[in-house]
């Protein structure tokens, strides 16, 4: 919990840096995000029409990967929420 203290107050301290991973955390998000529900629903419809062999072929693989993919999506949203806290408190201070 401290280290995660400090780390915030680091991004208040140093505003090029935090707008930095700010941008860098946003660009990822997007990428990571992009078309995301499209692919999701193609590979439920490939798996409901395929079954088993769907699974055998690769749409199991296909949606773990969509997983980690959500996954990391979800964290680049996470630190881009906590740099635009900082900024904003970096703002509002200052």
């Amino acid at each position: 919990m401290a280290r995660q203290r400090k780390f915030y107050a680091w991004l208040c301290d140093h505003s090029v840096a935090c707008f930095v991973l700010l941008t860098l955390s946003f660009l990822v998000f997007g990428k990571l995000s992009f078309d995301l529900i499209h692919l999701f629903s193609a590979n439920a419809d490939y798996l409901l029409d395929s079954g088993w062999t769907g699974l055998v072929d690769g749409g199991l693989q296909q949606l773990l990967e969509l997983l980690a993919t959500s996954c990391g999506a979800m964290l680049a949203y996470l630190i881009f929420k906590l740099c635009e806290s900082a900024m904003v408190e970096r703002l509002r201070h200052h």
